[in-house]
């Protein structure tokens, strides 16, 4: 489907994709060319769910990144720093920041303690929330059942675990050795396969406890120049994404977009190992994985590629290959989305003129042969 909110609609626009294309993917508006602080784009497809279904948890809504953010002044091509780094808007002007480090989020979600010395005090003492807590745990233990017991012990573990983990990650970072981000907070993993599972299991806590219902989480950002000798090339993202249509080139930025979504299975089998109710969380969520890039190379945004995962309480099939008519805007996909959840009174979204089908019953697919059924 096509992001055509993204292109440029005037000359002094062109050649600023990459730095108003996030603040696109989930409003499918387009952003006001501005350094300044009078942005404008459009309120994202989370945050309307957040303010209609999110207000009943103790946060709304949490956004996370993995990459540096810089949400003051402007980037490059006249666009502010928070069109690049937002995609969550909770309206046309109101962009939320966004948390990079696994700690901040961590805290966000769990931390007690009345004060900000007294959460600092008790990372410098590497007590654990779960000590603060200890008398409230037991006493409610005494009324559950069997089941509900051992439910309890399972995520005060997880908790515990993740808790270590960032402990782990903050003393190895503190500890004087070179590291490769050097410029990122001690709490942020070198490794981005350590960071993305970090921030998943951050979310599957979340979601578990029922803190928050709704998270956006950006993986990357257009301009980086990160490698991933992982993916099996080092070449930087950004160069790679300028792939210039050679073979090899092409190959590069697979590698690197193949290395990005192989992190997915991580956090499905996290949600789907959470027992809720008689069902899953997994069943119970909608994920939508995608990018509003379609050809990097020629800074196009067309034909870009969206993945759904999850049944969003058994409302999606899923299994389904959709192949939509050249021309759709990709709004289309997401307001049907936002039906799926629940706001099926939206009569319209960014750019769209219609609805996509999402639980397709037939599917027209170019090339039969390569279509794998995935099981989850």
């Amino acid at each position: 489907t096509d992001a055509r909110e993204a292109e440029p609609t005037s000359p002094n626009e062109i050649g600023g994709d990459h730095f108003r294309s996030s603040a696109v993917f989930l409003t499918h508006m387009h952003p006001r060319q501005t350094e300044g602080s009078d942005v404008k784009v459009g309120t994202s497809l989370d945050q309307m769910y957040a303010q209609r279904f999110g207000q009943d948890t103790p946060i709304p809504s949490m956004q996370l990144c993995i990459e540096n953010v810089d949400q003051a002044g402007g980037c490059a091509y006249g666009y502010a720093c928070v069109y690049t780094d937002s995609i969550s808007w909770a309206s046309p002007s109101e962009p939320l920041p966004v948390i990079r480090d696994p700690r901040v989020a961590f805290e966000k979600l769990f931390g007690v303690g009345g004060t900000s010395a007294e959460r600092a005090e008790r990372r410098r003492t590497r007590r654990s929330i779960l000590d603060f807590v200890s008398g409230e745990m037991a006493s409610l233990k005494g009324a559950l059942g069997p089941e509900d017991k051992v439910r309890l012990d399972r995520y005060l573990t997880d908790i515990r675990e993740v808790e270590r983990r960032i402990q782990r990650v903050e003393a190895r970072n503190s500890s004087g050795e070179v590291r490769e981000l050097p410029e990122a907070p001690a709490g942020v993993p070198d490794s981005f396969a350590e960071h993305v599972k970090l921030m998943f299991d951050i979310q599957a806590l979340a979601f578990a406890a029922d803190i928050t219902r709704v998270f956006s989480f950006k993986m990357g950002r257009d301009g980086s120049s990160r490698t991933y000798p992982e993916s099996g090339t080092d070449k930087p993202f950004h160069p790679a994404s300028h792939h210039g249509g050679t073979e090899r080139g092409v190959k590069d930025f697979n590698m690197i977009n193949k290395y990005h979504v192989s992190m997915l299975p991580y956090f499905l089998d996290k949600l789907k190992s959470i027992q809720e109710g008689e069902s899953n969380m997994l069943d119970k969520t909608m994920i939508i994985y995608g990018s509003p890039m379609g050809d990097s190379n020629l800074h196009n945004h067309r034909r870009c590629p969206l993945i759904v995962l999850g049944k969003a309480e058994n409302r999606l099939a899923g299994n389904l290959h959709i192949k939509a008519p050249d021309g759709t805007p990709m709004a289309n996909a997401m307001l049907s989305m936002m039906h799926t959840l629940g706001l099926d009174d939206m009569t319209a979204f960014g750019d769209s003129n219609g609805l996509l089908n999402l639980n397709l019953s037939l599917i027209h697919i170019s090339e039969p042969t390569r279509l794998r059924r995935s099981r989850m």
